[in-house]
């Protein structure tokens, strides 16, 4: 399978940055792209909405629905479920894309912010997985992809920012085990992590970032799409970083991928 031409997508967190690059590159062959996100009315701060994401899948040539939805919500998660369900039939894919980041150490960590980022980060990632999973497992290749990068117990991540690092690595070992336990269920249950930081609205609001040496989006869409075009069966457990994707896809030259070519890039968090 090279395309995704039909297959449903729930995509969290879909509303801008990485989670609409992978619905509009998934929209570009085809595909039904559920955007759950919180976003529903502008946000100066932050553009994009699940509805303006809607409009750009349904140009890119997909199908979309725009679902109102708080990954935190258990309630909110069903009924965002139930709507993708009688939309378009089922559920092939879910991406975990969505997240919460804060960079700051133990004093500077309000617990409200402590708190979010473990609701949506880790807890959010098992609870869509959890609702999602009636109806992956009647799919024909089912995937569920996480943004989460391999798991580290090496302190350097951990004390700038214990506080997102416990969050993200939540992310990680909700996939580790996941992967494990429906292993003999044909679920493709994978994790994907940029090698460079990627350029996102939510990247210009943390202070001290030169998005000049980041690069867009689009690499992580490209990647992702080459993944979930991947057979599932036997394919999972994987921690994939981008580059390593394309790379294995044939794809050579990621200058096209870069906000300013020729500019050293940033590396990401987590990854030596």
């Amino acid at each position: 399978m090279s395309t995704l031409h039909g297959k449903t997508l729930f995509i969290t967190g879909a509303s801008r940055g990485i989670g609409l690059a992978i619905a509009l590159r998934a929209a570009r062959d085809g595909a039904n792209v559920v955007i759950a996100a919180k976003s529903a009315v502008p946000n100066p701060r932050l553009p994009g909405t699940i509805h303006s994401a809607a409009a750009e899948v349904q140009a890119a040539g997909g199908q979309a629905l725009a679902v109102q939805c708080d990954i935190r919500e258990e309630e909110q998660v069903e009924a965002a479920v139930a709507a993708a369900v009688d939309r378009f039939g089922g559920i092939d894919i879910l991406v975990n894309n969505a997240s919460a980041i804060w960079l700051k150490g133990i004093a500077e960590t309000p617990m409200k912010r402590f708190d979010l980022m473990q609701q949506v980060n880790a807890r959010g990632t098992f609870l869509v997985t959890q609702k999602c999973l009636p109806h992956l497992l009647q799919a024909a290749n089912p995937h569920v992809l996480t943004l989460a990068p391999p798991p580290s117990l090496d302190p350097k991540w951990w004390a700038p920012h214990t506080g997102y690092t416990l969050a993200k690595m939540g992310m990680s070992f909700v996939t580790l085990g996941l992967a494990a336990e429906l292993a003999d269920r044909g679920i493709a249950i994978n994790a994907l992590w940029p090698r460079t930081i990627i350029a996102t609205d939510a990247l210009n609001m943390i202070p001290g970032v030169d998005t000049r040496g980041c690069r867009t989006p689009e690499i992580v869409a490209d990647a992702a799409h080459a993944v979930l075009v991947r057979p599932a069966s036997g394919f999972t457990g994987r921690f994939l970083i981008d580059e390593e994707v394309l790379g294995e896809a044939g794809v050579t030259d990621f200058s096209g991928y870069a906000v300013e070519p020729g500019r050293p890039l940033l590396p990401d968090l987590f990854l030596d």
